[in-house]
């Protein structure tokens, strides 16, 4: 019974979230479509939302820990399911993703997403998409921001390993701006897929910045290690406990 209700609470809650993204959506198009400053406005507005109504919803209450990173810099963070980017959207001041290319076909989503700059790229062709994120994402430094890329490439529910992909490193070496690793627990409790979304305290981590100008391999062992073991820790202080 318990969990019958609680499923309804997110049934609720999804269908709301979504019909928000197009209500705040079309708000504020014009105003985005003028100016870019008016589309960062507008989804951090939405994440905001979303973080608020997941916590009265479906007593999902959300935190952000260590410091918010600022200036040009690159963000590597898990990637657990769609709650950890609100999070990072909410408090990031000009954040830009690195994004699979078919998301920018997505109704609202992919036109904001075109609109702040993000970087699309086709995983199906490895070199390519590297070579591709790279110009892309020089293409775009004249708006100075925080670039955003999920070192695994995709969400990973907890207690699955995956390893890093050299993208991040690629990105690191090119343009020798400082990393700033992130860390979530956010799969604990809203997962990659489906609708049950349970109670707790979802937190992203902002660990400690590793400094530009470090060996490409050297860096990403360094990426992994404390992303990874940092993660363990928020999950574990969660409760989850990870199958042998």
């Amino acid at each position: 019974m318990r969990y019958a209700f609680q499923y309804l609470r997110s049934l609720v809650f999804v269908g709301q979230m979504y019909l928000a993204m197009v209500v705040f959506g079309l708000v504020y198009a014009p105003f985005a479509l003028i100016s870019r400053a008016w589309a960062y406005r507008a989804v951090h507005h939405y994440c905001h939302y979303v973080r608020w109504t997941a916590r009265w919803m479906v007593g999902l209450r959300s935190e952000v820990r260590g410091t918010v990173p600022q200036g040009e810099v690159l963000v590597a963070a898990k990637h657990q399911s769609f709650f950890d980017i609100i999070i990072l959207v909410s408090v990031i001041p000009r954040p830009r993703f690195i994004m699979k290319k078919s998301l920018t076909k997505a109704p609202i989503l992919g036109w904001y997403a075109k609109r702040l700059g993000c970087v699309p790229v086709d995983r199906g062709k490895r070199g390519q998409a590297i070579q591709h994120m790279v110009a892309q994402v020089a293409a775009g430094r004249e708006e100075p921001g925080q670039l955003v890329i999920y070192p695994q490439g995709t969400r990973v529910a907890p207690g699955v390993k995956q390893p890093f992909k050299i993208g991040t490193g690629v990105l690191y070496g090119q343009f020798g701006h400082d990393c700033v690793p992130a860390a979530t627990n956010v799969g604990v409790f809203w997962p990659r897929t489906g609708i049950y979304r349970k109670k707790g305290l979802a937190v992203v981590e902002f660990l400690p910045t590793i400094p530009a100008g470090q060996p490409i391999e050297s860096f990403m062992k360094e990426l992994q290690e404390v992303v990874e073991g940092a993660s363990d820790r928020l999950m574990a202080d969660a409760g989850f406990v990870a199958r042998s």
